[in-house]
């Protein structure tokens, strides 16, 4: 038993966001043989995130394959595996490099169930290593999640910690539907506290993972997802030194949307800040801006504000920190929302 194997099987453990996702492929290709991973550089190289590392050598080349650099044909293989009974999971190796897939994505594999009236199953993972503030070059910094959510039949999943790696890529494997699973990959390498036995939430689920202080009349809600996760964390700490109290949400699962958790901390605050690194317009965050005011009109005491990456392309490696939500811009929204 290699050394990953044995720790995949233990407890409480540190690990970076990487490694949960490795454990959690591991996990999942232990418990059924028919999941198989396909994608550019995972196999000798383990990506070049180092997501896949050791996987080849321990399972073999027909189940960790390297292939062509052809998204197209990543996409289009896994859709055959998994109409014949395989569970495949493909790497897009960057976001931006996902669109040569977009038609077998989206014209295949979100409809093959539909279409066949629930006779075909396509229970294809797609991991996409998403966002920015990496210093790359052109067509590796991009946030594309919401031209997927778009589509009806795909199911959209973004991790923003290790725990969350480690269980929702084992969550999303075990689905029978399509899953597109969004890896923030700036945050590859942050740690987290691990229990691998400990038994899970459900995938497409939001979550409340910090509760403000509720004796305070200086309130407000942040959402977010993926990378900006430990952004509005750092902003939720900052604010409570000057006595603003931040309920912090993580969406996880960006379609189907899970607001109820959203709904139940605006009820509370009457104020809601959505922040994401995608582009603000026909988006994840105006959705939730839509719904919050549908459902919370009663209790919201200032309009919902949003903090976003500019309707642009993504720029060059060194704009990039103007372009990306940060710490300041974020506290500016609260202290806009809160001025009502």
């Amino acid at each position: 038993m290699s050394r990953d194997a044995e720790q995949a099987g233990q407890g409480t453990q540190t690990l970076t966001i990487a490694k949960g996702l490795n454990l959690g492929l591991r996990a999942a290709m232990e418990a059924d043989n028919k999941v198989i991973l396909l994608g550019e550089d995972i196999g000798r190289l383990g990506g070049v995130f180092r997501v896949t590392d050791g996987l080849q050598k321990d399972f073999g080349e027909e189940r960790v394959l390297d292939t062509p650099l052809s998204e197209s044909g990543i996409i289009g293989a896994a859709i055959g595996l998994a109409v014949r009974g395989y569970r495949p999971v493909c790497e897009i190796q960057f976001d931006g490099f996902i669109f040569p897939g977009f038609d077998q994505i989206i014209s295949q594999l979100a409809k093959l169930h539909y279409r066949s009236e629930g006779r075909i199953s396509v229970p294809v993972v797609v991991r996409v290593p998403y966002g920015g503030g990496i210093g790359a070059v052109e067509h590796h910094s991009e946030s594309p999640e919401s031209l997927f959510c778009h589509i009806a039949g795909l199911k959209v999943v973004s991790c923003s910690n290790a725990t969350d790696a480690y269980w929702m890529m084992q969550q999303a494997i075990a689905s029978d539907d399509p899953v597109m699973f969004f890896e923030p990959k700036r945050r590859y390498w942050e740690k987290a506290d691990v229990d691998t036995t400990a038994e899970p939430g459900p995938l497409m689920a939001s979550r409340l993972v910090r509760r403000g202080d509720q004796n305070t009349t200086k309130r407000a809600t942040l959402v977010s997802y993926g990378p900006q996760m430990r952004t509005c964390l750092d902003a939720a700490t900052a604010a409570a030194e000057d006595g603003v109290s931040l309920d912090v949400i993580d969406l996880r699962s960006l379609s189907p949307l899970s607001l109820e958790p959203v709904f139940e901390s605006v009820r509370r605050t009457g104020r809601l800040v959505m922040v994401t690194e995608a582009p603000s317009e026909s988006s994840i965050s105006s959705e939730v801006a839509a719904r919050v005011q549908q459902e919370c009109f009663y209790s919201l005491e200032a309009p919902v504000h949003r903090v976003t990456g500019f309707d642009t392309p993504y720029p060059p490696a060194k704009l990039e920190e103007h372009y990306l939500p940060d710490l300041d811009r974020v506290l500016y929204a609260v202290d806009q929302t809160l001025a009502y």
